[in-house]
């Protein structure tokens, strides 16, 4: 066991790469008095998402020393620790982390990059996690052409970002992500306030100068939503110059995984954690080939939408929070009923404010909540379960989905974004106050912290005039439907009923990749009437009469409706655990989706723009 360097910090971690092609990071922890039974513990999961993952099964080769003499760790369960200790004599922990999970939740080391969160890597010294903090990391010796980026506040660090941080406590510390490696970096300010930004992955057609302008006109337009006339007119970077700014943090990291194929962020108080699809990440005009109109891929608006939720949330749910959440507990679930208002109102506002960010126009927004409401429509689960149940029942349904989740549950991410549209188009109809004007004013109730529904319903209250108690009991605490056509109608949009998709009809969702494979049936459609289930390879049809009797190869759904013309039933032919199974399917009766367009421009406009 090597020798940590001396610790000026009460918590001191030093973090280095034990082997990259083994994807081992070595942990070194010292604490300057520890107690006579030093506990330590691993978190079991990390805030924002909503699982217990059991970071300690990455966690191998536990020592501890004081001085030259050697401790024995007595496990106590799956994440704690126990050390015997001398009074008065600094403790040393090492261990090493397996990090190879490349999302945005736990760790990933090899030799093209470096990411971890503080959950997965760093013990907690029960009893010290009110002292302050310190991380030491050193650099790759083997990858000199490897950079930091990170929140957490620099002491003593290269040009390339290795060496000292700083934390106030636990908390702060694991609440800072760090990325690693040759990664792309620009940055720009908003409203005085500088924001880096970091690509991992970035293919040689990467316009970062796209992504930084449209991620700062995200930034300015989230600041003033929150913050409002006090950082007009750049106010914000005057008073930040005399320590008084608005603006709940002092700098912002966006560090962005490009990947062949992925999608997810984690939020953060100054960073956030984020990956993409490499594809969809913004180009350069061709130059080099036959010369085509310019377009960034379809996929970038969807980008934009995970980076305005995820700076989004830098206020609602990482300063306004669930009560719950005051503080965490990092040993078990942490149960709330409040994700659809933070997590569902932060999908609300992730599109509707690149509308008025400029980002997309108002054709573009509107098909991304036609989007969501279909999903939600389409759903029997929204029948089944509130979203407020939802929300408390993330951590065994929500984040562990299966063949039966849409049948049992609702998203409190897309129902709870419905839940804040009905609630922000029922104020606006009332003409009294905003959704905005709410949240704003929550912001300053709660003084930036712990809220309760009640908050909410208090706000709503003082604001609008009246009690919204029926609306919340009816929209997040009952399992009806939500007013949107006639909300939707009253501020200027016309709601269209159009054919559904075939799976939608046949109560079918299914992947098509060289056949048809079945992977969940909704409940009471025709598909489930007729014996379908999850996992089914759907190969074959068959008519019972007429010319085009006999089997025919089914490769899509939409086949389906060339080869069934009329009839009203056909013998549709599965394989199930290798076994041939024919089953009677009744073609369903036509079903409709949702489309939404403008009827009257001048009040949409006021809605999507953010005018009264």
């Amino acid at each position: 066991m090597s020798r940590a360097p001396a610790a000026s910090a009460a918590v001191h971690y030093r973090v280095e790469v034990a082997d990259l092609h083994a994807h081992l990071f070595r942990i070194t922890l010292t604490l300057a008095s520890p107690a006579a039974q030093q506990e330590l513990r691993l978190p079991v999961w990390i805030p924002g998402s909503y699982l217990v993952r059991e970071f300690s099964k990455n966690l191998q080769k536990l020592q501890c020393h004081q001085g030259k003499r050697s401790l024995a760790a007595q496990q106590t369960d799956k994440a704690t620790w126990m050390v015997d200790c001398q009074p008065g004599q600094a403790l040393q922990v090492q261990y090493e982390v397996y990090a190879f999970d490349n999302s945005v939740r736990t760790a990933w080391l090899d030799a093209t990059r470096g990411f971890f969160n503080g959950t997965s890597l760093f013990l907690r010294a029960i009893g010290c996690e009110a002292l302050p903090h310190q991380m030491e990391l050193l650099p790759v010796l083997s990858a000199s052409d490897w950079s930091v980026a990170t929140g957490l506040t620099p002491l003593r660090t290269n040009s390339k970002g290795f060496g000292s941080y700083s934390a106030d406590d636990y908390d702060t510390l694991v609440d800072c992500p760090v990325e690693m490696g040759p990664f792309w970096s620009g940055s720009f300010e908003a409203y005085g306030i500088p924001h880096r930004f970091v690509v991992a992955g970035a293919p040689p057609s990467f316009d970062g100068a796209q992504l930084l302008a449209d991620t700062q006109a995200i930034c300015e337009a989230e600041i003033r939503f929150w913050h409002g006339d006090s950082i007009k007119n750049d106010s914000g970077l005057r008073k930040r110059d005399k320590g008084q700014s608005p603006i709940p943090f002092k700098n912002y990291v966006f560090m962005l995984n490009a990947v062949h194929d992925g999608y997810g962020g984690l939020e953060h108080r100054n960073s956030t954690a984020l990956i993409c699809t490499r594809k969809d990440l913004p180009r350069l005009p061709r130059t080099t080939l036959a010369p085509t109109a310019h377009k960034q891929p379809e996929g970038y608006t969807t980008l934009l939408g995970l980076i305005s939720h995820e700076y989004f949330h830098t206020w609602n749910v990482k300063r306004l929070r669930p009560a719950e959440f005051a503080r965490y507990d990092y040993t078990q679930e942490n149960y709330t009923q409040l994700l659809w208002f933070f997590e569902g109102f932060t999908s609300y506002y992730d599109d509707l404010l690149l509308r008025r960010a400029k980002r997309i126009d108002h054709a573009t927004y509107l098909k991304l909540i036609t989007k969501t409401i279909n999903q939600v429509q389409q759903t029997p689960g929204r029948l089944v379960q509130t979203v407020a149940q939802a929300s408390f029942d993330a951590w065994v349904k929500y984040y562990r989905q299966d063949e039966n989740t849409a049948n049992a549950t609702v998203s409190y991410y897309t129902k709870g974004s419905l839940v804040a549209m009905c609630l922000d188009l029922t104020l606006r109809a009332e003409g009294k106050t905003t959704l905005d004007d709410v949240m704003r004013a929550l912001w300053q109730r709660c003084a930036g912290g712990p809220m309760a529904e009640a908050d909410l319903l208090a706000v709503l209250q003082t604001l609008a005039g009246r009690s919204y108690a029926k609306e919340l009991a009816r929209w997040v605490h009952s399992t009806a439907e939500l007013p949107l056509a006639e909300l939707l109608e009253q501020h200027g949009l016309q709601v269209h009923r159009e054919p559904d998709q075939v799976a939608q009809q046949l109560g079918l969702r299914v992947k098509e990749s060289g056949g048809v494979f079945v992977q969940q049936v909704l409940r009471g459609g025709v598909a489930e009437k007729a014996g379908f289930a999850s996992g089914d390879e759907w190969i074959a049809v068959e008519m019972p009469s007429g010319t085009a009797r006999g089997p025919w190869r089914l490769q899509t759904l939409d086949e389906l409706t060339l080869y069934s013309g009329k009839a009203k039933t056909v013998k549709a032919i599965v394989v199930r655990d290798k076994r041939l199974l024919t089953l009677n399917l009744a073609m369903p009766k036509p079903s409709t989706a949702v489309r939404l367009s403008v009827r009257d421009g001048v009040a949409a406009g006021k809605w999507l723009d953010g005018t009264n």
